[in-house]
């Protein structure tokens, strides 16, 4: 099947076409023809397998099929974090140029005033995040009314994120005739809990669950002391020198210490955590997008469905605290038809993550092997000898300082 022979509207045909789709992924050929008969979906598939296309397109068409009825917003999209929910509305913008279709996006971390205006010269999708939005509702500047298609994306980060609660009370304000349209790579037990609580008879849709990794991401794991992995990170940058990289790391503070390693060997890098301005998050992101730079170092504020072109190597720098989180980290290359690498850097104490990692998986992660003089070479060489220990004390201090008593934000 190719998109130009589908019963799609003429315009998001051509629009399919300007944007290169040709064939459906298996995710979209399996959930836009039940999202187009208004049937609803619970969908789970790999991270950078087309999700956010797979419900895109069914709504636009859906939405200029069915002429709007009165006032409001008439799909509303929920998303965990201000890059994806930006992202989903320039696909919507994308596919739905033309169309007489309005998209409007609404997030935390800028001013809402500017987000108030959009929505008052009317807007037929919301994309959202949850705290923002949950604040425009209570002001009673978001009808949602004339809701008729609730579309919930990456639900379980959501959850992390404490908003349950406040997505149960929002459904029981949303109309009870609409379609709810459930997406993500990952689901457990109170995933599904929460899911079956807002779809009716819903369609299930899983794609490869027994692997939520991708099948074009090659993954492996080093055993690296905690100490060490600043020099093994080192030397993968030097030899790989122009291809682009992200990094993951645990925390804020962590991400900061990594750039300020690399900067004392000459590596340029830049930082993507919840204390960075919004706006220098968003400029990151279109920078490393366009290749300005090559190294971006994240939080896993980044791992949640954000496609960055051609990210060759995933580096995790840390073991991420959840074993779902694996899933959505490596799922930031080999998206699409393309190919990547993920590699992770496993300590000592972090063995017990990896476990947890290899059982939520149901398969092992191939080990690579460096033998003690291949380690021992690599520590020695660095540009940055293990015992510069006083500048590392000074730079984790200030770090500590900066960093450590950062509050966290609504979305």
């Amino acid at each position: 099947m190719k998109f130009a022979d589908a019963d799609f509207e003429p315009v998001i045909k051509k629009n399919l076409t300007l944007a290169g789709f040709i064939r459906p992924t298996d995710i979209q050929f399996k959930a836009i023809p039940p999202v187009l008969r208004g049937e609803d979906v619970l969908a789970i598939a790999q991270t950078g397998t087309g999700k956010t296309a797979a419900f895109v397109i069914p709504v636009l068409n859906l939405l200029l099929r069915h002429r709007r009825q009165k006032e409001g917003i008439r799909c509303m999209v929920m998303a965990p974090t201000r890059e994806l929910a930006i992202q989903i509305t320039s696909v919507f913008n994308t596919l739905g140029k033309g169309s007489g279709i309005k998209t409007v996006c609404v997030h935390g971390g800028v001013e809402q005033d500017p987000q108030i205006e959009r929505l008052e010269q009317g807007a037929d999708i919301l994309v959202a995040t949850p705290g923002r939005m949950f604040d425009l509702i209570s002001q009673g500047f978001i009808n949602i009314n004339s809701l008729q298609i609730l579309v919930l994306d990456e639900a379980d980060h959501m959850l992390d994120l404490g908003f349950i609660n406040d997505i149960r009370f929002l459904v029981k304000k949303l109309p009870e005739k609409r379609q709810t349209l459930f997406f993500s790579a990952t689901i457990n037990a109170e995933i599904k809990k929460l899911a079956y609580s807002l779809v009716k008879n819903a369609i299930r849709i899983q794609v490869s669950p027994k692997d939520p990794v991708s099948k074009n991401v090659d993954h492996s794991v080093a055993f690296i002391e905690m100490d060490d992995k600043r020099f093994f990170l080192e030397k993968m940058i030097t030899d790989h020198p122009d291809i682009k990289i992200l990094v993951f790391v645990r925390t804020k503070v962590r991400a900061e210490r990594v750039k300020a390693a690399l900067e004392r060997v000459g590596i340029q890098s830049r930082t993507m955590h919840g204390d960075v301005d919004q706006k220098l998050r968003f400029q990151t992101l279109n920078d490393f997008r366009d290749g300005k730079f090559m190294i971006l170092i994240a939080t896993d504020v980044s791992a949640r469905g954000i496609d960055i072109p051609s990210v060759e190597y995933v580096i995790n720098y840390d073991l991420p605290e959840k074993a779902e989180n694996y899933v959505h980290r490596v799922g930031r290359t080999g998206r699409g038809t393309k190919r990547g690498i993920a590699i992770s850097f496993c300590s000592t104490e972090e063995k017990p993550v990896l476990i947890e990692i290899e059982e939520f998986m149901d398969k092992k992660i191939q080990v690579l092997k460096i033998n003690k003089n291949d380690y021992e070479a690599i520590v020695d060489t660095a540009t940055e000898g293990p015992t510069d220990w006083k500048s590392l004390i000074k730079q984790a201090e200030k770090d500590e300082e900066k960093y450590g008593k950062g509050k966290k934000k609504k979305l």
